[in-house]
């Protein structure tokens, strides 16, 4: 089911005509929103992140809890629609994607998609320190070793914004997905504390809570604390 269904949403979604219908080629509005939606055996949720030119689509059902698919890049509007070049498809081997025009209407804080009419509605939510786009660069203490930045094809991209994160590594050059996870999170006085709603590679992980302790130095995010297994971890983050 799950290669199958999301092979089935992305290929309506690129094949979408704006020729018929009340669908529109709009800038969307930066957030994050939500929908649902009932397949064979459970309610799937799609989340949807969008900031200026830039979403990320992800799909999970949640009782019980699995991972479905995601895939995220950068974006614009035109007169075909909303033109997705993809920087990472988790189902690439399957359906070989790597761009997508989506139909949508937008209509106050709900973005509508495709012939299903899919109806996603923002969350709302408040600023924090660590909204923003962060490219992982190294393992802390940052001693001089060499780091990794928006050049290299492999990356680990992490979005924090409207109280959701989400990070998903990829190859840009070869389209390998390597995996993703989010949920909400929260970051305020030193203190980051994760949610997890979806994680690729083990969907037992989800409802765990994760504490950890951050700084920001210039454009880094230093991060520390004990990953999804329990080990000690020291990570530096660059704003992208």
């Amino acid at each position: 089911m799950k290669n199958n269904f999301g092979i089935r949403f992305m290929l309506v979604l690129t094949l979408i005509c704006l020729g018929t219908g009340n669908y529109l080629a709009a800038q969307l509005s930066s957030g994050v929103y939500m929908a649902s939606e009932q397949s064979e055996d459970q309610t799937l949720i799609h989340k949807l992140a969008v900031s200026e030119n830039y979403l990320v689509h992800s799909v999970y059902g949640e009782n019980p809890p699995k991972f479905m698919y995601t895939h995220g890049g950068f974006y614009k509007a035109t007169s075909e629609g909303i033109q997705v070049e993809l920087e990472f498809n988790s189902q690439f081997k399957d359906d070989g994607v790597k761009e997508l025009t989506l139909a949508t209407k937008s209509e106050g804080d709900k973005i509508i998609l495709g012939p299903k009419e899919l109806e996603f509605s923002k969350v709302e939510s408040t600023e924090q320190d660590l909204d923003g786009y962060w490219l992982f660069a190294t393992r802390g203490p940052d001693t001089g070793q060499e780091r990794r930045d928006d050049s290299r094809a492999r990356k680990t991209l992490k979005v924090l914004g409207h109280g959701s994160f989400q990070w998903i590594a990829y190859n840009t050059e070869s389209f390998e997905f390597f995996g993703t996870g989010g949920g909400s999170f929260t970051s305020s006085d030193g203190a980051y504390v994760e949610n997890i709603e979806f994680f690729s590679r083990d969907d037992s992980r989800v409802g765990a809570r994760l504490e950890f302790k951050y700084e920001l130095e210039d454009k880094d995010w230093h991060h520390k604390g004990k990953n999804s297994r329990g080990e000690p971890m020291y990570e530096i983050w660059s704003r992208r």
